[in-house]
Order: C-alpha cells, then sequence, then structure tokens
C-alpha cells in the first residue's frame, strides 16, 4: 500500500484529498505547514507527498526544495497542488524539485493519474 503525505493547510483541501486517497487504498499522513512537512516527511519516508504553496511560515516551494535537496528525502516525488495558476509559478514549483503541479480543484481521475505517473 503506498504511502502519502498530504502537506496542506487547509481542512477541506485536506478532506476532499484524503478521502479520494483513502477510497483508492492509499495510505495517509498529513501536515499542516511545510516545516512540518519536512520533518514528516524525513521521519516516515512517504511514497509521494502532495505539497499546498501557500501556507503559514515555510511555503510548500520553499518545503519541496528542502526535501529535493536533502538526500534522504530527495527520491520522493512531491506534488505540488495549489490555487496558484500562473506559468511562472509552475516553473518555479518544478524547479524547486516537484515532479508535476496540478491547479486545485483537481478532479479525482487527474490527481489518480498524476499520482500513478508520478510514483513510477
Amino acid at each position: 500500500m503506498a504511502r502519502i503525505l498530504i502537506v496542506d493547510d487547509s481542512p477541506t483541501e485536506v478532506h476532499v484529498f484524503k478521502t479520494i486517497l483513502l477510497k483508492n487504498n492509499f495510505e495517509v499522513s498529513v501536515a499542516t505547514n511545510g516545516e512540518e512537512g519536512v520533518k514528516m516527511a524525513l521521519e516516515n519516508k512517504p511514497d509521494l507527498i502532495l505539497m499546498d504553496v501557500v501556507m503559514p511560515g515555510k511555503n510548500g516551494f520553499q518545503a519541496t526544495r528542502d526535501l529535493s535537496r536533502n538526500p534522504a528525502t530527495a527520491n520522493i516525488p512531491v506534488i505540488i497542488v495549489t490555487t496558484k495558476d500562473q506559468e511562472t509559478d509552475k516553473i518555479w514549483g518544478m524547479r524547486q524539485g516537484a515532479k508535476d503541479y496540478i491547479i486545485k480543484p483537481a478532479s479525482e481521475a487527474d490527481l489518480l493519474a498524476r499520482i500513478s505517473k508520478a510514483m513510477g
């Protein structure tokens, strides 16, 4: 069973993602900010991370960069899932080490297809 870490400060978004993932037999853990997300990724080594961008403290771009530059977490694919829909945001997110970039709201089919692709 693949383990996915959701890093998002919105209880609504977390609920939506968690519902989709649990229904599709993923094991899910949740962090509510970038710092907690990086810490949990180091401790739990999830198979994939869904990363929001706009969060208090360390934002998703910063957390993604931290994860991609740390040898202990560099191999964990990160998919940025955000409302930030500018092309410059997407380019920046990918430069930080994200494997994919999804604009919210994400459909269940699209989310699952991209998770499958990112996990190889």
